[in-house]
């Protein structure tokens, strides 16, 4: 187990320092310094970057399981300020069970794996075991030190236990059901979404001081015990994990996986059937908008289904607010004064719904990865007029979930005690769209200047990584801002015409030499 352990860690380690290298090889600076690919040979760089890469290991797991206690920590003070550690052992309680069905790690799709069992024939099952023992203790002692500073000693270990508990329980009901319906449990929506949602509002019980008793969870905690040993003597009994593992670790899904993984939300390729477009919706079109009404229509599922998806759990979250407005008074007065305050907030909620990364990669993979072979298709003209009608269909989707989180604000400010300024019903609708807008055309903008896919269709420019996780790290800090919504809803326009105007003009003057195949 351990030799399974370690083996599986140096081709982990040694992929890292592979992918470090061809990183640093790539950016502006070391680009022109590394020639050649000498370097992957220098056994001195690879042990200097393999101690970085085994320390940064460490240290990224370590910090993010901290970063999720304490941030559990922070929202509970936020949500009942009188009451924060009670609030936090709820939450975290209500998490743990909520990590059951969507923190399964045993089936996820990595290199790591495709490695260690496809390529270099790892026992599958041992390795499963190895890295299934390794997290859970690893995870048991992080947790318990983490808690026992908030809490106390007894309530670190009872929510620790029930972590490992629930985590097996969960990693055999995944199992479970990947086996019976040859699909992993958090991709069946009809299933994941309900769960999460009424998880997520159960976690809001202790704002209106409703907390589950510790009693409860102790409880809950000693019923664990057995079924998580039935559920790992299941996983134990499991024989086919290596075919298992085939079928998940393609060599397709896992480079996707690697190359996309900041902007992949859901599958962008079109099926290989015929798909009939009704020839009405192609009538008085012509040129570059018919070209672009064509691509529209063939790849609709693709492009409309996660603004639809989002659509419906918007409204759905809409309505439950609506219902806490009309039945209790505390939490209207709290919608009433989040939306006149922090309306700051809008700004990463319209980043995470935002399609633009997945269109545009939906465009690459399904047209220009082909068609930029063509010298006529790089010709300005062209890529101009068809970055107009492209930037018109991305609004377009991406204003379906705006419009209806506009509505709601709109309404759930009205019937929450409205406000004193009759502007703000104007200029928080006005921003939301505004925002859409400028997400819609940042993506859109970034792709056509920096072209970030290869003629493989994987992502391998550093620039576009790089300005990617700015812009998730600017959404974030700007939605911790409290500020009158008025005031930051008409800066907010004003910035965002600014940007949008300013990017149509880099693209006017920069496309037509950067929108190329790689």
């Amino acid at each position: 187990m351990i030799d399974t352990l370690k083996t599986s860690f140096k081709i982990d380690t040694t992929y890292s320092i592979n992918s470090f290298i061809y990183l640093l090889k790539k950016t502006p600076i070391f680009k022109d310094l590394i020639v050649g690919d000498s370097i992957y040979k220098n056994n001195t760089i690879k042990s200097i970057i393999r101690i970085f890469v085994i320390i940064f290991s460490l240290l990224k797991n370590t910090l993010f399981k901290v970063l999720y206690v304490l941030i559990i920590y922070i929202i509970s003070h936020y949500i009942n300020e009188k009451n924060t550690i009670n609030t936090f052992i709820h939450i975290y309680f209500i998490l743990t069970i909520l990590g059951m069905f969507i923190n399964n790690k045993l089936l996820n799709t990595s290199t790591k794996k495709y490695f260690s069992i496809i390529l270099f024939n790892i026992d599958a099952k041992k390795y499963l075991k190895s890295n299934l023992y390794s997290n859970l203790i690893f995870s048991f002692i992080i947790n318990f030190i983490v808690i026992f500073f908030i809490t106390n000693i007894k309530i670190a270990l009872i929510l620790s236990i029930l972590s490992i508990l629930s985590r097996i329980i969960g990693e055999a009901l995944n199992i479970w059901f990947y086996k019976k319906k040859n699909k992993l449990l958090i991709n069946n929506l009809i299933i994941s979404i309900p769960i999460i949602i009424i998880l997520s509002l159960l976690c809001l019980l202790p704002k209106i001081n409703i907390l589950i008793d510790h009693k409860y969870i102790l409880l809950i905690t000693i019923v664990f015990i057995p079924i998580a040993v039935l559920s790992y003597i299941y996983i134990n009994k499991i024989k086919d994990y290596k075919l298992i593992y085939k079928k998940l670790n393609t060599i397709n899904k896992v480079m996707n996986k690697e190359d996309n993984k900041l902007f992949s939300s859901g599958n962008t390729k079109l099926s290989s059937k015929d798909i009939e477009i009704d020839s009405k919706k192609l009538k008085n079109k012509k040129g570059y908008d018919l070209f672009n009404r064509i691509f529209f229509e063939r790849h609709k599922s693709i492009l409309l289904s996660s603004a639809i998806k989002y659509t419906i759990v918007i409204s759905i979250l809409i309505i439950i607010g609506v219902f806490l407005i009309l039945n209790s008074l505390n939490i209207s007065k709290y919608i009433n004064n989040f939306i006149l305050t922090k309306l700051s907030w809008a700004v990463i909620v319209m980043y995470f719904i935002n399609r633009g990364a997945i269109l545009t990669q939906a465009m690459f993979y399904n047209c220009d990865h082909a068609m930029l072979t063509y010298n006529f298709y790089r010709e300005p003209k062209i890529i101009l007029n068809l970055f107009k009608k492209r930037l018109l269909t991305i609004v377009k989707i991406n204003i379906i979930p705006a419009i209806i989180i506009s509505i709601g604000l709109v309404l759930m400010l009205y019937l929450s005690g409205g406000t004193t300024n009759i502007i703000n019903y104007i200029s928080i609708p006005i921003f939301i769209l505004s925002l859409s807008i400028f997400f819609s055309t940042h993506y859109l903008v970034i792709y056509y200047l920096l072209q970030p896919y290869n003629k493989d269709m994987k992502i391998k420019s550093v620039t576009y990584m790089i300005i990617s996780i700015l812009t998730y790290f600017v959404s974030y800090r700007l939605s911790g801002l409290v500020v009158s919504s008025l005031i930051f809803s008409m800066i907010g326009v004003l910035l965002s015409c600014i940007y949008i105007i300013v990017s149509l003009i880099l693209v006017y003057n920069y496309a037509p030499r950067t929108f190329k195949i790689r």
